[in-house]
């Protein structure tokens, strides 16, 4: 299947999230434990590990949600993202999407991306303004990336789950975020909708970087370039996913043997 692609979005060269000595704890429990890792710009890098292993925590860090005790998250050039607030850390150029999609289910799918691409711009005003061409175009643009281009006018509600998860990434692209963080994006898709996310996010990768946490093995395999894999707040391991599947510390505690 043939991708389309949205204009150009500059990225910034080298490392675009870098994770410094991040620990968190809750109740004596420590959900990361001196967790450092970087991601670079344009990069799809994958994030696997039991239940328990820091993942969720880790994105909550990253998003402003959870404040670390001890580390540093650093966004770009010099964004220390444990200083600034969620909505600061968004206007930064990240993006997350949480399992559930979280869509406007009795707006259109273009009028969901409509919506969030006028709540980027922070005016109130704007929620009152009319789309210009420019804007009209790159609504079209990302639901011909998305592969909703035929359900533009359709009811949010009406799509099928695989649909609206596609429509709440799209209404993430139209942000022109650089970093997208993506939890168990294909969680009850059907094998064609998961093939199709894979191509999506394989296309997305170069223009924005991606950290892809997901429990989909076989998904994981066919967009994965490198994997980090979390244990105990911590990287256990990391690499590309034939040495990392193949590493005995990752089959004892998370692939089993």
């Amino acid at each position: 299947m043939k991708i389309a692609t949205l204009p150009e979005i500059k990225a910034v060269h080298g490392t675009v999230l870098y994770l410094d000595g991040i620990s968190v704890s809750f109740d004596g429990f420590k959900a990361l434990n001196n967790l450092s890792l970087a991601i670079d710009a344009g990069e799809l890098r994958c994030v696997i590990g039991p239940n328990g292993a820091g993942k969720t925590t880790m994105m909550d860090v990253i998003t402003g949600k959870t404040r670390p005790d001890e580390g540093r998250a650093v966004f770009g050039q010099s964004a220390d993202l444990t200083r600034l607030s969620e909505a600061e850390i968004a206007h930064q150029g990240i993006g997350r999407k949480f399992q559930k999609p979280t869509i406007f289910e009795r707006l259109s799918a273009f009028e969901n991306l409509e919506l969030a691409m006028k709540a980027d711009k922070r005016v109130r005003a704007a929620l009152f303004a009319r789309l210009n061409s420019e804007d009209n175009d790159k609504i079209a643009a990302t639901l011909t990336v998305v592969g909703l281009q035929e359900s533009a006018d359709r009811e949010a509600g009406l799509l099928s789950h695989g649909q609206k998860q596609w429509l709440e990434i799209g209404m993430l692209l139209v942000q022109e975020p650089q970093l997208l963080l993506l939890d168990e994006p294909v969680a009850g898709m059907s094998d064609q909708e998961t093939e199709r996310t894979a191509e999506l996010f394989l296309s997305l990768a170069g223009t924005h970087s991606l950290v892809v946490v997901e429990h989909d093995m076989a998904f994981i395999e066919s967009i994965a370039r490198k994997v980090t894999v979390l244990h105990e707040g911590s990287v256990l391991a990391e690499g590309p996913m034939e040495k990392v599947k193949n590493d005995p510390r990752v089959i004892e505690v998370y692939l089993g043997r």
